[in-house]
């Protein structure tokens, strides 16, 4: 084991340390609105940050930084402009998210729909969480493999133990404080990698020198990415629009104006924390000839920083993949005790089995990483399940009081059956498509598809404008200002 190694291991077992006393020490959690939403008692700059930190984590700190080395600047567009564009509609959405009042999305789905289709979005929502957790740990174990030199399988059990531990006891409320020191640690290593990179790369200049001499006209041009990204920009973003995760951060904030500054103010960090990943790949390609084995960041932090400063890198980025894992599987285990969880129970029973469904999600995940060991393709899979089969009905929920039930069970069944079928082909099952897998036309099809059937189906059954127009007051008024108006309507009956 090297210097770098052993300070490395020892800064992750203090960071655990810290973890677990703050877990530990922090308020209990006495029923299910403490476990998963903090009795909405947190500020909006300590959900800001744990927003930030939910959705900067393996593919940010990895994937695109070598993506970054190939592509130039254009790679802002894999992670970067579908974050942006999510958190920009995050915005415009935040309030009315917050006004309607129901804690999760399968709540507001019945309300707003029927049970049944509640049902069938938590099941969606669940897959999603649990393969978008699972590409966490895809991340983590190639991280600490390469950094710690050990084993795949036993980095991806290292890093998810850690996680685990702390998301069992500490609940929403833990994940939020962790995530705040995670921040703190990401920030940190992010801008140390980054200057050491341009010290190494010596100037913008030099890089695009060194592109132009490698024939990339386009290394230097922000617009480049669009239409190689574009398939991500559409995917990812349809789908993180929707997540549950930045929804539960939404519904946890004490009110509507707080949501829309949580989401404000992330919108406006996230631009610089993705440029500064994209400009530490950049300047790769003036240090190494092809892409190092381990990636950029892992190479640059092994081989081009004191051992110190490398170890606190390394817990750095090792905060930010965790930090995204443990929101993913504190949301699963959410839309399973919450949403999926049927029949009476005290609060205590609630409790305990909120505590068994995290367990449950981080195993079911694990497995998953251990079969399957690509970020994207893992993400891909999960990102599509939402895009096809949810975005439409969830967002014209709140806008188009002539969608029911009916429809938007038809909407997401076809777009479930669409992401199955593009599963069988992404894995070499020969059946017939006039697509290409993982492609913007694909994803396009999918949108489609899914709009077509809410539609047709909504306009050929019965409206539903009673549920409809009540969801959608809610939305514009909130829950208590809408009782009051329905009060003084029926007292002046």
């Amino acid at each position: 084991m090297t210097d770098l190694q052993f300070l490395a291991m020892v800064g992750l077992l203090v960071y655990f340390a810290v973890l677990l006393v703050i877990v530990t020490k922090e308020k209990k959690n006495d029923n299910v609105l403490d476990y998963f939403f903090a009795g909405r008692q947190l500020s909006f700059w300590q959900l800001s940050l744990t927003f930030i930190a939910s959705w900067w984590g393996a593919g940010s700190a990895i994937s695109t930084a070598d993506l970054a080395y190939e592509d130039g600047l254009g790679a802002f567009w894999y992670y970067g402009v579908p974050v942006l564009l999510s958190a920009f509609l995050m915005i415009l959405g935040a309030k009315a998210i917050r006004k309607v009042g129901f804690l999760t999305q399968g709540k507001m789905l019945e309300v707003r729909y029927s049970k049944a289709t509640a049902k069938l979005l938590s099941i969606m929502i669940l897959i999603f969480m649990t393969f978008s957790a699972a590409s966490q740990m895809v991340g983590v174990g190639s991280f600490f493999g390469t950094y710690l030199g050990i084993s795949y399988e036993l980095a991806v059990l290292l890093g998810t133990g850690i996680v685990f531990i702390y998301s069992l006891f500490g609940g929403f409320r833990g994940v939020v404080l962790t995530d705040i020191i995670q921040f703190v640690l990401l920030l940190l290593s992010a801008i140390a990698v980054f200057v050491v990179a341009m010290l190494q790369a010596g100037s913008l200049e030099a890089i695009a020198t060194r592109a132009a001499e490698l024939g990339k006209p386009d290394y230097m041009s922000m617009t480049a990415g669009a239409a190689k990204y574009m398939t991500f920009v559409i995917t990812f973003g349809c789908s993180w629009v929707i997540q549950a995760n930045v929804w539960q951060r939404i519904s946890a904030t004490k009110s509507d104006k707080d949501a829309r500054r949580m989401t404000v103010m992330s919108f406006f960090v996230y631009i610089p924390l993705y440029l500064i990943v994209v400009l530490t790949g950049m300047a790769g390609l003036t240090m190494f000839d092809t892409l190092p084995p381990g990636g950029i960041v892992p190479t640059l932090v092994m081989y081009y920083m004191p051992p110190a400063l490398g170890a606190l890198a390394f817990v750095g980025i090792s905060a930010a993949i965790m930090s995204t894992m443990d929101s993913l599987i504190n949301t699963g285990a959410m839309t399973l005790s919450i949403d999926l969880n049927d029949g009476e129970q005290s609060e205590e029973a609630k409790l305990h089995f909120s505590r068994w469904a995290t367990a449950l999600v981080t195993l079911v995940a694990l497995i998953i990483s251990l079969g399957i060991r690509s970020i994207l393709t893992v993400t891909w899979i999960a990102s599509d399940v939402i895009t096809t089969g949810v975005f439409v009905p969830l967002v014209a929920g709140f806008i188009w009081r002539r969608g029911n039930a009916k429809g938007v069970m038809a909407s997401m069944v076809l777009g479930l059956l669409y992401c199955f079928y593009n599963l069988l082909l992404f894995f070499g099952v020969n059946l017939p498509a006039f697509w290409e897998p993982q492609t913007t036309l694909q994803v396009v099809i999918g949108v489609a598809l899914s709009t077509v059937a809410y539609v047709g189906v909504s306009l050929a059954t019965e409206p539903e404008y009673a549920k409809a127009d009540r969801f959608i007051a809610l939305a514009n008024n909130g829950m208590e200002e809408q009782e009051e108006l329905e009060g003084c309507e029926l007292s002046k009956e």
